[in-house]
């Protein structure tokens, strides 16, 4: 019964995934695809929800900072509807706003250089996207 955490971009989807429990949240990979054609994720991201029997996805919601819903959060609206059709399990938005500036103090103040910032944000990104969730629902 874990959950799978998604920052999803344009060309890539940070991923992350709780652990059994449901207390924490691991990174676990960035997949790349185009948002225009969703076959370029589907098998990959099938594998990781089989592998790690996931039953909840958190699909991060990025609202402008007024609370309306752009372009952005309309796209992760289409995903998380995606997600469930496509693999059958309980999507749930997560209000996202700075969670990518966030990640990328914590690996600023990690002393991580930026082409290493480069490969993680997003998946550091769906890590604090999943924890927050998670926290909130305890």
């Amino acid at each position: 019964m874990k959950k799978i955490g998604l920052d999803v971009g344009e060309k890539t989807v940070g991923i992350a995934i709780s652990d059994a429990l449901g207390w924490t949240a691991q990174g676990l990979t960035t997949l790349r695809w185009d948002e225009n054609d969703y076959g370029t994720i589907r098998e990959p991201l099938r594998e990781i929800i089989q592998e790690h029997d996931v039953t909840e996805a958190v699909v991060g919601f990025p609202k402008n900072m007024n609370g309306t819903v752009g372009p952005r959060g309309e796209a992760s609206q289409k995903f998380a509807a995606w997600m469930e059709k496509e693999y059958k399990v309980t999507s749930h938005l997560w209000d996202e706003r700075l969670t990518t500036m966030a990640a990328e103090r914590v690996l600023i103040d990690a002393d991580v250089s930026r082409k290493k910032r480069k490969k993680v944000i997003d998946k550091m990104a769906a890590v604090m996207i999943l924890q927050s969730y998670m926290d909130a629902k305890q």
